[in-house]
């Protein structure tokens, strides 16, 4: 079968957490495509019925759960040899009900951080980094107010749990800059942290960062993904989004959602506009922009994977 005549398919899939943060993966049935492995529990979506709709309606014939609220996240396509699938996954906010699994062979709790089970089906191993990216990250900002000072906030933001950080510090001298990101990573990974340095790939490299976020000018000159861990990118308009994930970018980062000091003049999204330029991207994305810890619902809601704030991420010291 050509890729032309392929069928296309639509599926729902949901990202279901338990208490404890573990999600939920069901192993495929010996009597279906990619019999053994792993996947998100979901299925097709019906002519006339939306994939939030599905969704539900699969779990319930499923795993026998009554879902009372989804989140939109990612969408991905994935050609198999019997159909070009569209995946859209959603997190699975609020269900209730005992697990009795119909059409699964097992049934197995992972943790986000090391899942056990294997191998996973083919359009769903890349969801399994996307899940791995905290839900927020701290933006640096030494320059305005002193390395010191930062540096304190650093750690009192890594105890309270911060584990993604930007080291974001434009204007500052190369030297001071170098110093300052080889402390931040040090700090960082002492706490189990990722960093990711704005604008070098060979800062990056250098300190031992886990990875680069690029500005939109420099998104608009790459070529090529940046060979590291992690790569994410500034983004502003629907366009710029879909360069990111054109490049197979892991993140992007999109604002400002609301008014901001950083960038005063700039006009805000809102999160009805924000909701529609990320609806149907393949990677997760972080809302930017006047956002505080109590936004994070409601940005989640919106179909972001989380928040990145500078001010809102530093305890004021």
């Amino acid at each position: 079968m050509t890729k032309r005549e392929t069928k296309r398919v639509e599926v729902a899939a949901g990202v279901i957490f338990r208490r404890d943060g573990r999600f939920l993966l069901g192993q495929r049935a010996p009597d279906t495509f990619y019999a053994g492995y792993w996947e998100f529990p979901g299925g097709k979506v019906e002519p006339g019925e939306s994939p939030a709709d599905a969704l539900i309606r699969e779990l319930d014939e499923e795993l026998g759960i009554r879902v009372h609220a989804v989140r939109p996240w990612i969408t991905r396509e994935h050609l198999y040899e019997h159909a070009h699938v569209r995946l859209h996954f959603f997190e699975v906010a609020d269900w209730e009900g005992e697990l009795h699994d119909h059409v699964h062979s097992a049934l197995s709790w992972e943790r986000v951080e090391a899942p056990e089970v294997g191998p996973m089906l083919p359009a769903n191993g890349p969801i399994l980094k996307a899940l791995r990216l905290p839900r927020w990250m701290g933006i640096t900002h030494a320059t305005g107010i002193g390395v010191e000072r930062q540096l304190a906030q650093l750690d009192a933001a890594l105890v309270g749990g911060l584990r993604l950080v930007q080291l974001r510090e434009p204007g500052m001298a190369m030297s001071e800059l170098r110093a300052f990101a080889v402390e931040v990573v040090k700090r960082a990974r002492a706490c189990g942290a990722s960093v990711v340095v704005n604008g070098s790939p060979e800062l990056a490299a250098e300190v031992g960062a886990d990875g680069v976020h690029l500005s939109a000018a420099q998104l608009a000159l790459t070529g090529q993904r940046p060979a590291l861990e992690w790569v994410g990118a500034s983004c502003h308009t629907r366009e710029e989004l879909e360069r990111a994930a054109g490049l197979g970018l892991d993140y992007a980062v999109l604002g400002a959602v609301q008014p901001t000091a950083t960038h005063p003049g700039q006009a805000a999204l809102g999160w009805e506009r924000f909701s529609e330029l990320v609806r149907g991207l393949p990677m997760p994305v972080l809302a930017l922009g006047g956002l505080q810890p109590a936004d994070m619902e409601r940005a989640r809601a919106a179909g972001a994977h989380g928040i990145a704030a500078i001010r809102g991420s530093w305890v004021q010291s």
